[in-house]
Parts: C-alpha cells; structure tokens; sequence
C-alpha cells in the first residue's frame, strides 16, 4: 500500500511517515497544496490524507482537483477544522472520510486500511490462502497458527498480490504501490522479493502460490482457502 500524506507541519509529516512506514506502508509527502496536486496527479495512492490548511493552495482546492480527475481516488481529510459543518462540507465535496485533529495514530491507521480494502472484493481484514492466515490489521502471516517471517517490503509484496487475488499484477504495478514514488528503480528488484517470498511459502506448504505470467506479471490465483 501507498499513502500520499498532505501536510505543512514538518514535524507531523515526519511522526505519520515513520509510523506507517514502521508498518510496512509506503509514503510520499507533500507540504503545499500545489505540490499534492503535482503528486496526486502523476502518482497512483491507495489513500491520500490531506490536510485543509496549507500554504499555496487551500486544501479543499486540492480535493476539487483530484475528484475532477478521479471519482475512486480515496481521500481522508486530517485537519484542525473540527466543527460540523466544516466536516460536512469536506465530504460533500469529495472526501471519503474526516478526522479531525488532535487523533490517535492507530485511528488515522485504521481508517486508511479500512478505506484501502474498499477497492477490493476482499473486504475482511483477514486473508485466506492456501492453509495461510493474512491478517492485515496487524501485518502478520500465519501458518498452522504459527507466525511466519516476512520482511516489510515482502509482507506488503503478498499482501497486495493477496488483495488482488485472481488478476495479473505487474512489476509496475508492484512498485507503484509498495516503494516511494522516489525510490531508485535500479535498486528494485521484484523478482529478487517474489523468490523469497516463495521460498518461504513453499517450505512450509509445499507448492508455489504466486504464480509467474511470462510477460505480465504475478498472480495469486482464486481459491486457495485452507
């Protein structure tokens, strides 16, 4: 999963991106108004969290923009605009959700991970394949009960092809939402993390759940429940 987080206050840009990250999730920021539109206009986010207070470019400009590209592009408004009818006007022209401040980290958490399995046909937070338990509230892979060693970037690799169980994925598609979009693509290597996560599979069930389309990407293929 990738996030856009849209703030101006240096200091909570830098606390949400090392408490998502921390959880496997990758992050891009942004500090101005015109610098999210830039971003949320060349990049492909799961959630984008936009705060309505930035400098350049209010943030409610930011979310016409998006919405005028983009009717399935999820957005959570995080501002200090807490009164109701300031929420109601946020969701009417857009938002799919609205927390004000102060908050509580794991809430913002919750409610992106809620918000970004909504695209999904799987909408539990727990993931059946093959005799493996994703669970993805908490991040943890289980098997037979027992925890199951991923590192972050091969948990959000399974993950993601998890969700989108049953269609072709691309390596593309695979960076877009697990790496920063200023990742150095030279250092990427998919197939490098596609082989240990099924090395790690396979030696606990015994086949090869993710599967290679020559050509196109990777798939989980439907089925698989234990």
């Amino acid at each position: 999963m990738k996030v856009l987080i849209v703030e101006d206050e240096i200091d909570m840009v830098n606390a949400l991106k090392r408490g998502f990250k921390k959880n496997g999730i990758a992050v891009d920021t942004a500090t101005d108004g015109n610098e999210a539109s830039y971003l949320a206009a060349v990049n492909d986010y799961d959630v984008i969290i936009l705060d309505l207070n930035l400098p350049y470019k209010d943030g409610l400009e930011v979310l016409r923009e998006i919405r005028e590209r983009s009717q399935t592009q999820k957005v959570i408004i995080l501002s200090a605009r807490s009164s109701v009818p300031d929420k109601v006007l946020g969701l009417d022209m857009g938002a799919n959700d609205y927390l004000a401040k102060p908050f509580d980290f794991m809430e913002l958490e919750a409610r992106v991970r809620s918000l970004a399995r909504r695209g999904f046909t799987q909408q539990n937070t727990i993931i059946a394949i093959h005799g493996f338990i994703l669970n993805t509230a908490d991040k943890v892979v289980l098997y037979q009960n027992a925890p199951v060693g991923f590192a972050p970037k091969e948990y959000a690799i399974l993950e993601y092809l998890a969700l989108n169980k049953g269609r072709v994925v691309s390596s593309e598609e695979l960076i877009e939402h697990v790496w920063e979009s200023d990742v150095d693509l030279f250092a990427v290597s998919t197939k490098v993390h596609i082989s240990n996560i099924r090395k790690k599979l396979a030696a606990l069930c015994g086949i090869e759940i993710i599967k290679t389309v020559r050509g196109s990407g990777y798939m989980i293929p439907e089925g698989g429940q234990p």
